[in-house]
């Protein structure tokens, strides 16, 4: 089956383009935090607490802008999509991981285990109303990716592309089998290496339809 899009505009390319900005540009942010923040053990701490301290404003910024890149990806994907496989889920999935995004930038979530410097050891002894509206942000990204993933996959089954369908399928299982790993292990390396699995999947999916032809 040929592939089903319809060719894209000045304007839809520049929307796609925002989605493969939108995954290099993330890891590249938290990976600079990560090797550069006082204090920050990346085995330990989560990257949301990146948000945290003095320089917080950073990962905030990065989530709010990341999730305003596959949001405006997510209007290309539709137009480019649309009355094809994909056309419904696809741009709708990009646009609620986007919006989680955002949504994990304007809440923050609290400090913890000795993250930034001078908070107590340990998980909090309460959580404030902006740290547990954090917590849902990740929850809904993780769905929205991963169900993301399956129905791209369904698309590329459709249009007979399988090294696409196993790409999708493997960023899919590799991004919940790290994720679910790094509780039992307690290395947050193996949250981030998933999030980097399902973030690359993401911008190359937005540079496949951007070069689609």
């Amino acid at each position: 089956m040929a592939e089903t899009t319809t060719r894209p505009t000045s304007t839809t390319r520049g929307l796609l383009a925002c989605g493969v900005i939108g995954g290099p540009l993330f890891i590249v942010v938290v990976l600079i935090q990560q090797l550069t923040r006082e204090g920050f053990d990346p085995r330990q701490h989560a990257l949301s607490q990146l948000s945290l301290g003095d320089l917080g404003w950073l990962q905030i910024t990065n989530f709010i802008v990341t999730g305003l890149l596959f949001l405006a990806c997510a209007v290309g994907m539709r137009r480019v999509l649309r009355g094809g496989p994909a056309g419904t889920w696809g741009p709708r999935l990009f646009g609620a991981f986007g919006a989680a995004l955002i949504w994990g930038g304007v809440f923050v979530t609290d400090p913890a285990f000795g993250f930034p410097p001078g908070t107590p050891a340990g998980a909090p002894e309460e959580f404030t109303w902006h740290g547990i509206l954090h917590g849902l942000a990740p929850t809904v990204a993780a769905i929205a990716i991963v169900a993301a993933c399956f129905v791209f996959a369904r698309r590329f089954s459709r249009l007979g592309e399988r090294a696409w369908l196993w790409y999708s399928v493997i960023a899919a299982a590799g991004y919940l089998l790290l994720a679910f790993a790094s509780f039992p292990l307690e290395d947050f390396r193996l949250m981030l290496a998933g999030g980097i699995l399902a973030w690359t999947w993401a911008s190359a999916i937005a540079l496949r339809l951007l070069l689609a032809r």
